[in-house]
């Protein structure tokens, strides 16, 4: 016979979708939902489990559990009652803490100091707030064909994390110094990536208080989800046997005083687990799993599940160089709101007033970081790739991880002709009041190869702008690759040669989406949401028994 799915319940579905005047609540301190992994039961059976509550994670959790029971499983603890991650007064704070329960976990590369979440919500809740959409071609490459479900998207992530912010003094002469030094035109204030210069969105609001991508989780249906905090998933478990494909049917993973615990699927046929760890997380996991390179897995004596070459290939960080520009008189407190985006692939953001390289303030050479800015460049892209490896069986253990910074000479290009942009602006009559006015671009420069920018070792006075951007170069926080769409994942986001698992967040990224990641990857995780409840509704609907 055939069954036909009740419309009512189809209804209830579009409705939960895609209705946008939902009043957003007060930022919540705990969800009835979320709990510590000691507190959860030793086994239990969900439709869907999803690992890691970040960016994509979280917005990809909460769509699912409108209709299905899902398990989200966040490594780190809890943003809420943390004034280090929740004021923007402290952001960066946790960088400098390298305990095991930091919300940051630092990694170094290539001399370059890097950090990985290890909270809910992600690199949102880490981040420097910066919010602006990616560029249509971000949409292309990640096989995001629905133009009205990507701008819902958007907009689902927008109504409760994002603000219009309020520019200050600094910001308003270096937006006029980057339109003088030729990032034309002003577009004033959008979300969208436009060539030209533009005040974007932040998840720090009027008052200062940051919207994490957990806010997200007041969306959630109750009765459909469970979040366990600390809970730092070991592996994911497979089907091989009498199975033509290895099956994901569960996971193995352990709460914060070591006690071992497992999750499985549910027996429907489209329930899937489903990992968004991050960049570095999700190939990682992969591996640990039995799903990698044969070399590294025979290294590591893990059992192969999959042999695939292509996992913890091609990563990429998008270097960034800042350039501190002392000034005469004082500068407001700011993080990066504005941004000049270039046509040569270069974006230039501000952050003034405010130590953000987190050095010892007598690294400023007599100059104080509260009495001046940084100008911070990024190239778009990159083309320089890397590899990822795992060092040990520890998934709380960072791998190895190698972006070959500036090796691909277009990238070098980019970020040269970027700094070029950065000294117009320094030098623009816009800027004047901020800038010693007996400083040379020689003399910034100088200055700034003197300051702790990274852990290389290199010359303290400018030679080239090609050899400034190697030896100050930094990172923005916005690696990703290592599970790239069409090698590890297909078009649906579903590994390749594996049933009932997909991996949907920045790890699948070929190019970073524009200016900073985070809109498009929340986007991601809530367009891929929906895309996966549209289709397994419309199947069940149409069911034949």
């Amino acid at each position: 016979m055939t069954y036909m799915f009740p419309r009512p319940l189809i209804c209830v579905l579009v409705t939960i979708l895609f209705v946008h005047d939902l009043c957003a609540a007060e930022t919540p301190t705990k969800y009835a939902f979320m709990k510590e992994a000691t507190k959860a039961p030793k086994v239990s059976f969900y439709d869907y489990i999803v690992i890691g509550g970040g960016t994509a994670g979280i917005p990809l959790a909460t769509t699912l559990s409108a209709n299905y029971s899902v398990l989200l499983l966040e490594r780190g603890g809890s943003p809420y009652g943390n004034p280090n991650i929740t004021q923007v007064m402290n952001f960066g704070s946790y960088f400098l803490d390298t305990s095991p329960n930091s919300p940051s976990q630092q990694f170094i590369s290539e001399g370059v100091i890097n950090a990985r979440p290890r909270v809910l919500g992600g690199g949102t809740a880490i981040n420097a707030g910066f919010y602006s959409r990616g560029e249509p071609m971000f949409n292309k490459e990640a096989r995001l064909m629905d133009k009205r479900l990507i701008r819902k998207s958007y907009e689902w992530a927008e109504k409760v994390m994002v603000s219009k912010p309020k520019p200050k003094k600094w910001q308003s002469a270096f937006r006029a110094a980057l339109v003088e030094a030729g990032v034309k035109p002003d577009n004033g204030f959008t979300y969208d990536h436009i060539v030209g210069t533009k005040l974007a969105g932040s998840i720090f609001d009027e008052r200062g208080t940051r919207h994490t991508a957990a806010d997200l989780l007041q969306y959630a249906n109750p009765k459909g989800l469970s979040v366990l905090l600390h809970a730092t998933v070991e592996k994911i478990l497979f089907k091989t046997k009498g199975k033509s494909r290895p099956l994901a049917y569960g996971v193995a993973f352990k709460d914060s005083f070591g006690n071992k615990h497992k999750a499985y699927l549910k027996g429907g046929k489209k329930n899937e687990v489903i990992l968004s760890a991050g960049a570095l997380g999700s190939p990682q996991l992969l591996m640990l799993s039995g799903i990698g390179p044969k070399e590294q897995l025979d290294a590591h004596k893990i059992k192969i599940v999959l042999e695939q070459p292509f996992v913890g290939k091609d990563m990429a960080d998008n270097p960034m160089n800042a350039i501190f520009i002392p000034s005469p008189i004082a500068v407001e407190p700011t993080i990066a709101q504005l941004v000049g985006i270039t046509r040569f692939g270069s974006y230039i953001e501000d952050a003034g007033g405010n130590n953000f390289i987190f050095a010892d303030p007598s690294a400023y050479q007599g100059f104080s970081p509260q009495m001046g800015g940084f100008m911070i460049e990024k190239i778009s892209g990159p083309l320089s790739k890397g590899e990822l490896r795992i060092k040990n069986l520890n998934p709380a253990d960072n791998p190895s991880v190698t972006f070959n910074y500036f090796k691909e000479p277009t990238d070098l290009q980019k970020c040269v002709k970027g700094i070029r942009t950065v000294l117009k602006a320094i030098e623009s009559k816009a800027f004047s009041n901020y800038k010693y006015a007996n400083m040379t671009s020689k003399d910034i420069l100088d200055l700034n190869l003197r300051l702790p920018m990274n852990l290389r070792v290199h010359g303290k006075t400018s030679s080239s702008l090609e050899q400034y951007c190697k030896d100050t170069v930094r990172s923005m926080w916005h690696y990703h690759g290592g599970c790239h769409i069409g090698q590890v994942v297909d078009s649906e986001y579903k590994v390749l040669g594996v049933d009932a698992l997909r991996v949907i967040d920045g790890s699948t990224i070929l190019n970073t989406p524009g200016t900073n990641p985070q809109a498009s990857v929340l986007m991601l995780g809530r367009y891929m949401g929906v895309a996966i409840l549209r289709q397994r509704l419309a199947r069940e609907n149409n069911k034949t028994y």
